[in-house]
């Protein structure tokens, strides 16, 4: 059987008395796409803080490829192949699409403790290269990632989770506020992951959305798992009950 990439087993998150999530215990397989879903308060954005390393659950354990993972910090989930790809702020605006490729993971063109100077000759070739592999079309990797629309910025996190090879790339909304062909866009990258060998998790509350692009949807309602089903076996009035 083959093993998952990610379990969490038995977790549970307080906020000030708050019981966020309750006893989640989950898998996420390789190569497969799983929808997330739920209203606000559910417990969803809970659970992706701790796989993201934002925050530490208050009880339980997370496992990477069945060996326990103590994810104690954003650059902790990257280490072990984690990428997180938030609505709003996984860009910086005012950078380059190449420093916004690296940053947090510049070449160097030499080092003394740990400080140097970056290769950006470098950042703009590799740059170049990983936006072509996600089929994007953008000028220039020297060009302001504020100049470019919702769904190329999206598709400069994806490609920025390609080419540092995660093994699970998490998708926070990433088709909020999004044009119909951009939205396509984001919802054909998700449907592609599974040829690169990356696990997806896409968080969202458009559930046609999810349906369109996941093999599998797992449903959060008060801070629990209520519903855990694969894609073809669930219709829209199932979902609806759940929630």
């Amino acid at each position: 059987m083959t093993q998952p990439i990610i379990s969490v087993r038995n977790l549970h998150k307080w906020y000030s008395g708050v019981h966020a999530i309750k006893g989640v215990t989950l898998d996420f397989m390789p190569n497969e796409a799983v929808g997330l879903i739920g209203d606000n308060g559910a417990g969803k954005s809970t659970l992706i803080n701790i796989l993201s390393g934002l925050q530490r659950p208050s009880e339980g354990e997370v496992l990477m490829e069945g060996k326990r993972a103590d994810i104690d910090s954003p650059r902790a989930a990257m280490d072990h192949g984690i990428e997180t790809i938030y609505q709003y702020n996984s860009m910086v605006p005012t950078m380059s699409i190449a420093r916004n490729l690296f940053i947090g993971r510049e070449p160097l063109k030499f080092s003394l403790f740990g400080l140097g100077v970056m290769d950006r000759k470098k950042m703009a070739e590799e740059s170049v290269q990983a936006i072509a592999d996600v089929d994007l079309h953008l000028r220039s990797p020297d060009a302001r990632v504020g100049e470019l629309s919702g769904g190329q910025r999206q598709g400069v996190a994806i490609a920025r989770a390609m080419h540092f090879k995660s093994k699970v790339m998490i998708l926070d909304e990433p088709t909020n506020h999004l044009a119909v062909k951009e939205t396509n866009k984001v919802i054909e990258f998700v449907r592609g992951l599974k040829a690169l060998g990356i696990t997806g998790i896409f968080i969202s509350h458009n559930i046609h959305h999810v349906l369109d692009c996941c093999d599998r949807i797992v449903a959060m309602a008060r801070g629990e798992v209520v519903l855990d089903k694969r894609t073809v076996d669930i219709d829209m009035d199932e979902i609806m009950d759940v929630l």
